[in-house]
Protein backbone atom coordinates (compact mmCIF):
# COMPACT_ATOMS: atom_id res chain seq x y z
CA UNK A 1 0.00 0.00 0.00
CA UNK A 2 2.60 2.59 0.80
CA UNK A 3 5.09 1.87 -1.97
CA UNK A 4 2.28 1.62 -4.34
CA UNK A 5 0.14 4.99 -3.44
CA UNK A 6 3.90 6.73 -3.62
CA UNK A 7 5.32 5.63 -6.73
CA UNK A 8 3.59 7.06 -9.06
CA UNK A 9 5.18 9.31 -11.88
CA UNK A 10 7.07 11.20 -10.34
CA UNK A 11 10.67 9.47 -9.95
CA UNK A 12 10.09 9.28 -14.19
CA UNK A 13 9.05 12.62 -14.32
CA UNK A 14 9.96 14.85 -11.88
CA UNK A 15 14.28 14.57 -12.05
CA UNK A 16 14.22 17.11 -15.03
CA UNK A 17 12.04 19.45 -13.19
CA UNK A 18 15.02 18.98 -10.33
CA UNK A 19 17.64 19.23 -12.81
CA UNK A 20 16.27 22.92 -14.22
CA UNK A 21 16.57 24.41 -10.81
CA UNK A 22 19.62 22.50 -9.63
CA UNK A 23 22.34 21.72 -12.16
CA UNK A 24 24.58 20.86 -9.48
CA UNK A 25 25.06 17.44 -9.24
CA UNK A 26 25.92 16.73 -5.43
CA UNK A 27 23.41 19.31 -4.59
CA UNK A 28 20.78 17.37 -6.67
CA UNK A 29 21.31 13.94 -4.91
CA UNK A 30 21.55 16.04 -1.72
CA UNK A 31 18.01 17.46 -2.66
CA UNK A 32 16.61 13.81 -2.81
CA UNK A 33 17.89 12.76 0.10
CA UNK A 34 16.28 15.77 2.16
CA UNK A 35 13.20 14.56 0.19
CA UNK A 36 13.83 11.18 1.21
CA UNK A 37 14.22 12.19 5.47
CA UNK A 38 11.36 14.46 5.19
CA UNK A 39 9.28 11.76 4.00
CA UNK A 40 10.83 9.09 6.64
CA UNK A 41 10.55 11.68 9.59
CA UNK A 42 6.69 11.73 8.30
CA UNK A 43 6.36 8.14 8.18
CA UNK A 44 7.62 8.01 11.60
CA UNK A 45 5.68 9.84 13.16
CA UNK A 46 2.32 8.93 11.20
CA UNK A 47 3.42 5.27 12.73
CA UNK A 48 2.93 6.76 16.44
CA UNK A 49 -0.78 8.43 15.28
CA UNK A 50 -1.34 5.08 13.62
CA UNK A 51 -0.70 2.70 16.36
CA UNK A 52 -3.03 5.18 18.96
CA UNK A 53 -5.83 5.10 16.71
CA UNK A 54 -5.81 1.86 14.44
CA UNK A 55 -9.25 2.88 13.01
CA UNK A 56 -10.56 4.16 9.63
CA UNK A 57 -10.02 7.92 8.61
CA UNK A 58 -6.15 8.50 9.13
CA UNK A 59 -5.37 12.25 9.53
CA UNK A 60 -9.32 12.92 9.83
CA UNK A 61 -8.98 10.63 13.16
CA UNK A 62 -5.78 12.13 13.86
CA UNK A 63 -6.95 15.77 13.96
CA UNK A 64 -10.14 15.13 15.17
CA UNK A 65 -8.81 13.62 18.60
CA UNK A 66 -5.59 16.40 18.86
CA UNK A 67 -8.00 19.50 18.20
CA UNK A 68 -10.97 18.76 17.86
CA UNK A 69 -13.75 18.97 15.46
CA UNK A 70 -13.37 21.86 13.30
CA UNK A 71 -10.00 21.15 12.03
CA UNK A 72 -11.04 17.45 11.13
CA UNK A 73 -13.88 18.48 9.99
CA UNK A 74 -12.50 21.16 7.13
CA UNK A 75 -10.45 18.67 6.43
CA UNK A 76 -13.18 16.16 5.67
CA UNK A 77 -14.85 18.30 3.51
CA UNK A 78 -11.56 19.67 1.62
CA UNK A 79 -10.87 16.18 0.87
CA UNK A 80 -14.02 15.98 -0.54
CA UNK A 81 -13.71 18.82 -2.60
CA UNK A 82 -10.53 19.46 -3.12
CA UNK A 83 -7.75 17.35 -2.49
CA UNK A 84 -9.34 14.01 -3.46
CA UNK A 85 -10.96 14.48 -6.68
CA UNK A 86 -7.68 16.51 -7.73
CA UNK A 87 -5.36 13.57 -7.02
CA UNK A 88 -8.00 11.60 -9.11
CA UNK A 89 -7.98 13.75 -11.85
CA UNK A 90 -3.93 14.14 -11.52
CA UNK A 91 -3.37 10.49 -11.38
CA UNK A 92 -5.95 9.59 -13.94
CA UNK A 93 -4.87 11.64 -16.58
CA UNK A 94 -1.30 10.53 -16.32
CA UNK A 95 -1.44 6.94 -16.17
CA UNK A 96 -4.29 7.15 -19.38
CA UNK A 97 -1.45 9.91 -21.12
CA UNK A 98 0.82 7.54 -20.84
CA UNK A 99 -1.18 4.58 -22.13
CA UNK A 100 -1.91 6.27 -25.29
CA UNK A 101 1.52 6.62 -25.93
CA UNK A 102 2.73 3.29 -25.32
CA UNK A 103 0.38 2.49 -28.17
CA UNK A 104 1.38 5.47 -30.27
CA UNK A 105 -1.42 8.05 -29.54
CA UNK A 106 -1.34 11.43 -29.26
CA UNK A 107 -3.32 12.43 -25.71
CA UNK A 108 -4.17 15.90 -27.26
CA UNK A 109 -4.90 14.56 -30.85
CA UNK A 110 -8.17 12.94 -29.81
CA UNK A 111 -11.26 14.94 -28.44
CA UNK A 112 -15.33 14.73 -27.87
CA UNK A 113 -17.29 17.31 -27.51
CA UNK A 114 -13.61 19.49 -26.39
CA UNK A 115 -13.06 16.58 -23.72
CA UNK A 116 -9.28 15.13 -25.03
CA UNK A 117 -9.08 11.45 -25.26
CA UNK A 118 -6.44 11.42 -21.92
CA UNK A 119 -9.02 12.75 -19.86
CA UNK A 120 -12.11 10.54 -20.91
CA UNK A 121 -9.98 7.31 -20.75
CA UNK A 122 -8.53 8.78 -17.40
CA UNK A 123 -12.50 8.75 -16.23
CA UNK A 124 -12.93 5.24 -16.98
CA UNK A 125 -9.89 3.79 -14.99
CA UNK A 126 -11.34 5.99 -11.65
CA UNK A 127 -14.91 3.82 -12.67
CA UNK A 128 -12.74 0.76 -12.97
CA UNK A 129 -11.10 1.22 -9.81
CA UNK A 130 -14.20 2.22 -8.08
CA UNK A 131 -15.46 -0.75 -9.16
CA UNK A 132 -13.21 -2.79 -8.39
CA UNK A 133 -13.02 -1.72 -4.80
CA UNK A 134 -16.71 -1.49 -4.38
CA UNK A 135 -16.59 -5.39 -4.17
CA UNK A 136 -13.97 -5.64 -1.15
CA UNK A 137 -10.64 -3.84 0.25
CA UNK A 138 -9.17 -7.60 -0.83
CA UNK A 139 -9.96 -7.18 -4.22
CA UNK A 140 -8.83 -3.55 -4.26
CA UNK A 141 -5.39 -4.74 -2.44
CA UNK A 142 -5.27 -7.81 -4.95
CA UNK A 143 -5.09 -5.47 -7.95
CA UNK A 144 -2.53 -2.76 -5.63
CA UNK A 145 -0.26 -5.67 -5.12
CA UNK A 146 -0.14 -6.56 -8.96
CA UNK A 147 0.43 -3.22 -9.89
CA UNK A 148 3.43 -2.46 -7.43
CA UNK A 149 5.27 -5.38 -7.97
CA UNK A 150 5.17 -4.55 -11.57
CA UNK A 151 6.39 -0.82 -10.99
CA UNK A 152 8.81 -1.96 -8.66
CA UNK A 153 10.15 -4.64 -10.34
CA UNK A 154 10.07 -2.22 -13.82
CA UNK A 155 12.24 0.22 -11.70
CA UNK A 156 14.40 -2.07 -10.39
CA UNK A 157 15.18 -3.84 -13.60
CA UNK A 158 16.05 -0.51 -15.04
CA UNK A 159 18.47 0.58 -12.57
CA UNK A 160 20.04 -2.70 -12.58
CA UNK A 161 20.53 -2.45 -16.49
CA UNK A 162 21.47 1.02 -16.27
CA UNK A 163 24.43 -0.10 -14.21
CA UNK A 164 25.26 -3.33 -15.60
CA UNK A 165 25.13 -2.35 -19.44
CA UNK A 166 25.16 1.10 -19.84
CA UNK A 167 28.36 3.20 -21.05
CA UNK A 168 28.26 5.78 -18.74
CA UNK A 169 30.39 8.23 -16.35
CA UNK A 170 32.26 6.76 -13.52
CA UNK A 171 31.39 8.55 -9.91
CA UNK A 172 34.44 11.12 -9.65
CA UNK A 173 32.94 12.20 -13.36
CA UNK A 174 29.44 12.46 -12.38
CA UNK A 175 30.14 14.13 -9.22
CA UNK A 176 32.30 16.57 -10.64
CA UNK A 177 29.27 18.39 -12.53
CA UNK A 178 29.05 21.46 -10.67
CA UNK A 179 27.20 24.93 -10.84
CA UNK A 180 26.10 27.77 -9.02
CA UNK A 181 22.58 27.08 -7.35
CA UNK A 182 20.96 29.86 -5.22
CA UNK A 183 18.57 28.99 -2.39
CA UNK A 184 14.84 29.81 -3.80
CA UNK A 185 15.73 27.58 -6.62
CA UNK A 186 16.46 24.76 -4.31
CA UNK A 187 13.98 24.94 -2.29
CA UNK A 188 11.65 25.10 -5.60
CA UNK A 189 12.64 21.86 -6.41
CA UNK A 190 12.27 20.54 -3.54
CA UNK A 191 8.32 21.01 -3.64
CA UNK A 192 8.29 18.62 -6.99
CA UNK A 193 10.72 16.15 -4.79
CA UNK A 194 8.42 16.08 -1.97
CA UNK A 195 5.39 15.91 -4.83
CA UNK A 196 7.56 12.49 -5.99
CA UNK A 197 7.49 11.09 -2.62
CA UNK A 198 4.04 11.89 -1.23
CA UNK A 199 1.97 8.88 -0.29
CA UNK A 200 3.09 7.78 2.45
CA UNK A 201 0.21 8.65 4.40
CA UNK A 202 -2.36 7.08 2.85
CA UNK A 203 -2.12 3.89 5.09
CA UNK A 204 -3.34 5.39 7.51
CA UNK A 205 -6.64 5.92 6.06
CA UNK A 206 -7.06 1.92 5.97
CA UNK A 207 -5.61 1.51 9.57
CA UNK A 208 -9.27 -0.03 10.29
CA UNK A 209 -9.32 -3.01 8.00
CA UNK A 210 -5.08 -3.85 9.00
CA UNK A 211 -4.50 -6.83 10.60
CA UNK A 212 -2.70 -6.52 14.25
CA UNK A 213 -2.37 -2.32 13.50
CA UNK A 214 -0.29 -1.85 16.49
CA UNK A 215 2.39 -3.95 15.17
CA UNK A 216 2.15 -3.72 11.37
CA UNK A 217 1.20 -0.13 10.83
CA UNK A 218 4.68 1.35 12.21
CA UNK A 219 6.16 -1.42 10.01
CA UNK A 220 4.49 -1.11 6.86
CA UNK A 221 4.90 2.89 7.30
CA UNK A 222 8.82 2.68 7.96
CA UNK A 223 9.56 -0.32 5.71
CA UNK A 224 7.79 1.15 2.70
CA UNK A 225 8.78 4.65 2.72
CA UNK A 226 12.40 3.06 3.19
CA UNK A 227 11.98 1.11 0.47
CA UNK A 228 10.98 3.62 -2.31
CA UNK A 229 13.59 6.13 -1.09
CA UNK A 230 15.83 3.70 -1.55
CA UNK A 231 14.56 2.97 -5.06
CA UNK A 232 14.30 6.44 -6.26
CA UNK A 233 17.96 7.61 -5.03
CA UNK A 234 19.16 4.76 -7.19
CA UNK A 235 17.15 5.38 -9.78
CA UNK A 236 18.59 9.23 -9.73
CA UNK A 237 21.80 7.28 -9.38
CA UNK A 238 21.28 5.73 -13.05
CA UNK A 239 20.24 8.56 -14.48
CA UNK A 240 23.18 10.43 -13.79
CA UNK A 241 25.28 7.30 -14.73
CA UNK A 242 23.82 7.75 -18.25
CA UNK A 243 22.40 10.96 -19.13
CA UNK A 244 24.30 14.48 -18.30
CA UNK A 245 22.61 16.73 -15.96
CA UNK A 246 22.49 19.71 -18.36
CA UNK A 247 21.02 16.92 -21.15
CA UNK A 248 18.64 15.84 -18.28
CA UNK A 249 17.25 19.20 -18.03
CA UNK A 250 15.21 18.65 -21.47
CA UNK A 251 14.36 15.47 -20.26
CA UNK A 252 10.88 15.50 -19.82
CA UNK A 253 10.79 12.03 -19.44
CA UNK A 254 14.30 11.04 -18.34
CA UNK A 255 13.60 6.96 -17.62
CA UNK A 256 12.69 6.92 -21.58
CA UNK A 257 15.70 8.01 -22.90
CA UNK A 258 17.37 6.12 -20.81
CA UNK A 259 15.55 2.88 -21.60
CA UNK A 260 16.61 4.17 -25.04
CA UNK A 261 20.04 3.93 -24.55
CA UNK A 262 19.43 0.07 -23.64
CA UNK A 263 17.06 -1.00 -25.35
CA UNK A 264 16.82 1.28 -28.43
CA UNK A 265 13.37 3.08 -29.43
CA UNK A 266 11.34 0.13 -27.88
CA UNK A 267 13.03 1.75 -24.84
CA UNK A 268 10.28 4.53 -24.77
CA UNK A 269 7.44 2.22 -25.48
CA UNK A 270 8.30 -0.08 -22.83
CA UNK A 271 8.84 3.06 -19.83
CA UNK A 272 5.64 4.64 -20.87
CA UNK A 273 3.90 1.21 -20.39
CA UNK A 274 5.58 1.01 -16.76
CA UNK A 275 4.34 4.77 -16.14
CA UNK A 276 0.93 4.07 -17.20
CA UNK A 277 0.43 0.81 -15.13
CA UNK A 278 2.57 2.56 -11.92
CA UNK A 279 -0.08 5.78 -11.77
CA UNK A 280 -3.36 3.22 -12.40
CA UNK A 281 -1.94 1.63 -9.30
CA UNK A 282 -1.26 4.69 -7.99
CA UNK A 283 -4.66 5.46 -8.60
CA UNK A 284 -5.71 2.03 -6.90
CA UNK A 285 -4.54 3.10 -3.46
CA UNK A 286 -6.03 6.32 -3.96
CA UNK A 287 -9.38 5.12 -4.30
CA UNK A 288 -8.41 2.30 -1.38
CA UNK A 289 -7.75 4.84 1.27
CA UNK A 290 -9.64 8.31 0.40
CA UNK A 291 -13.34 6.48 1.14
CA UNK A 292 -12.77 5.35 4.18
CA UNK A 293 -11.79 9.44 5.31
CA UNK A 294 -15.68 10.03 4.03
CA UNK A 295 -17.17 6.90 5.67
CA UNK A 296 -15.43 7.76 9.24
CA UNK A 297 -16.65 11.49 9.07
CA UNK A 298 -20.48 10.25 8.07
CA UNK A 299 -19.98 7.81 10.85
CA UNK A 300 -19.40 11.05 13.64
CA UNK A 301 -22.77 12.70 11.57
CA UNK A 302 -20.54 15.07 9.53
CA UNK A 303 -22.15 13.30 6.30
CA UNK A 304 -25.03 11.81 4.95
CA UNK A 305 -25.46 8.89 6.91
CA UNK A 306 -25.86 7.03 3.60
CA UNK A 307 -22.01 7.93 3.14
CA UNK A 308 -21.29 5.61 5.98
CA UNK A 309 -23.18 3.00 4.57
CA UNK A 310 -21.45 -0.51 4.50
CA UNK A 311 -21.90 -4.00 2.33
CA UNK A 312 -22.58 -6.15 4.60
CA UNK A 313 -20.37 -9.24 3.27
CA UNK A 314 -16.79 -7.66 2.20
CA UNK A 315 -17.05 -4.66 4.69
CA UNK A 316 -16.49 -1.90 2.00
CA UNK A 317 -17.72 1.28 2.17
CA UNK A 318 -19.92 1.40 -0.90
CA UNK A 319 -21.41 4.60 -0.47
CA UNK A 320 -18.07 6.85 0.32
CA UNK A 321 -16.72 4.94 -3.14
CA UNK A 322 -19.52 5.80 -5.45
CA UNK A 323 -19.38 9.54 -4.19
CA UNK A 324 -15.25 9.49 -4.81
CA UNK A 325 -15.83 8.07 -7.83
CA UNK A 326 -18.38 10.37 -9.06
CA UNK A 327 -16.64 13.56 -8.26
CA UNK A 328 -13.09 12.59 -9.75
CA UNK A 329 -15.14 11.15 -12.70
CA UNK A 330 -16.75 15.23 -12.98
CA UNK A 331 -13.71 17.01 -12.09
CA UNK A 332 -11.41 14.72 -14.77
CA UNK A 333 -13.43 15.81 -17.37
CA UNK A 334 -13.45 19.80 -16.43
CA UNK A 335 -9.72 20.79 -15.15
CA UNK A 336 -6.44 20.73 -16.81
CA UNK A 337 -3.37 18.29 -15.00
CA UNK A 338 -1.92 21.12 -13.79
CA UNK A 339 -4.78 22.67 -12.19
CA UNK A 340 -5.82 19.73 -10.65
CA UNK A 341 -2.56 18.74 -9.72
CA UNK A 342 -1.89 22.10 -8.04
CA UNK A 343 -5.20 22.23 -6.03
CA UNK A 344 -4.15 18.84 -4.44
CA UNK A 345 -0.87 19.78 -3.33
CA UNK A 346 -2.52 23.04 -1.79
CA UNK A 347 -5.02 21.14 -0.24
CA UNK A 348 -3.69 18.37 1.48
CA UNK A 349 -0.14 19.78 3.06
CA UNK A 350 -1.03 21.95 5.37
CA UNK A 351 -3.28 18.91 6.54
CA UNK A 352 0.11 16.74 6.72
CA UNK A 353 1.71 19.63 9.04
CA UNK A 354 -1.13 19.84 11.58
CA UNK A 355 -1.28 16.02 11.73
CA UNK A 356 2.20 15.96 12.76
CA UNK A 357 1.86 18.84 15.00
CA UNK A 358 -0.81 16.43 16.95
CA UNK A 359 1.72 14.26 18.04
CA UNK A 360 3.16 16.77 20.14
CA UNK A 361 -0.40 17.63 21.99
CA UNK A 362 -1.49 13.41 21.88
CA UNK A 363 1.66 12.78 23.87
CA UNK A 364 -0.05 14.98 27.01
CA UNK A 365 -3.22 13.04 26.96
CA UNK A 366 -2.70 10.78 29.50
CA UNK A 367 -5.68 8.34 28.67
CA UNK A 368 -3.45 7.31 25.32
CA UNK A 369 -0.95 4.48 25.43
CA UNK A 370 1.04 3.97 22.22
CA UNK A 371 3.01 0.51 21.23
CA UNK A 372 5.58 2.74 19.00
CA UNK A 373 6.72 6.22 19.87
CA UNK A 374 8.62 8.03 17.14
CA UNK A 375 12.08 7.73 16.65
CA UNK A 376 14.17 10.76 17.03
CA UNK A 377 11.12 12.77 18.99
CA UNK A 378 10.69 15.54 19.22
CA UNK A 379 13.51 16.64 16.30
CA UNK A 380 12.08 13.58 13.83
CA UNK A 381 8.57 15.55 13.87
CA UNK A 382 9.74 19.25 13.93
CA UNK A 383 11.71 18.12 10.71
CA UNK A 384 8.62 17.66 8.66
CA UNK A 385 6.98 20.39 9.96
CA UNK A 386 10.26 22.53 8.66
CA UNK A 387 9.91 21.01 5.62
CA UNK A 388 6.25 21.12 4.88
CA UNK A 389 6.66 25.13 5.95
CA UNK A 390 9.32 25.76 3.20
CA UNK A 391 6.87 23.58 0.54
CA UNK A 392 4.10 25.69 1.18
CA UNK A 393 5.86 29.22 1.51
CA UNK A 394 7.63 28.34 -2.07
Amino acid sequence: MVIGSTIGSGIFRTPALVAQKIGDVPLFLLAWVIGGAVAICGALTYAELAAKFPRSGGIYVFLREAFGPLPAFLFGWAELLIIRPGAYGAIGITSSGYALRAVGRDPGAIAIAGVRADQLLGAALIILVAAVNYHGIRKGAVLQNLSTLFKVGALAALILLGFVFGSGMGAGEMLSQHASVATSPFLLAMVSILWAYDGWADLAFVGGEVQDPQRNLPKALFIGTGLVVVLYLSANLVYLHLIPIEQMKGAELVAADVATLLFGAIGTVLVASAVAVSTFGTLNGSMMTAPRIFFAMAEDGLFPKVIAKVDSKTGAPTGAILLAAVLGVIFILIRTFSQLADQFIIGIWPFYALAVAAVFVLRKRADLESPYHTWGYPWVPLLFLGGSLFLLGN
